[in-house]
């Protein structure tokens, strides 16, 4: 059922010179292949950079995991609390 038969092919391309004519047909070609590379490229950047960022966060992530200081021997205790929430809602 869907097989591409000969014929198909031969109709796609009598359409095509239809359409477009003979002398526009190498021309269209031609830009849909310059498109096709530019598009090939593209997304081979897109590939590349994505692959030098996952590289560049675990640096990243490295770097920042030795810089930190060790913690003191001083431990502060935590700041009083201004007002028990409880102790607010009975007042009103």
């Amino acid at each position: 059922m869907g097989a591409l038969k000969p014929w198909h092919i031969i109709l796609v391309v009598v359409v095509l010179v239809l359409l477009f004519g003979a002398k526009r047909l190498p021309d269209a070609a031609r830009s849909l292949g310059r498109s096709m590379r530019i598009m090939k490229a593209e997304t081979k950047g897109l590939m590349e950079d994505g692959k030098e960022a996952d590289k560049g966060d675990l640096a990243g992530k490295a770097e920042a995991n030795a810089a930190r200081t060790p913690l003191s021997g001083e431990v502060q205790a935590p700041a009083a609390p201004v007002a028990d929430p409880v102790q607010r809602v009975n007042e009103r």
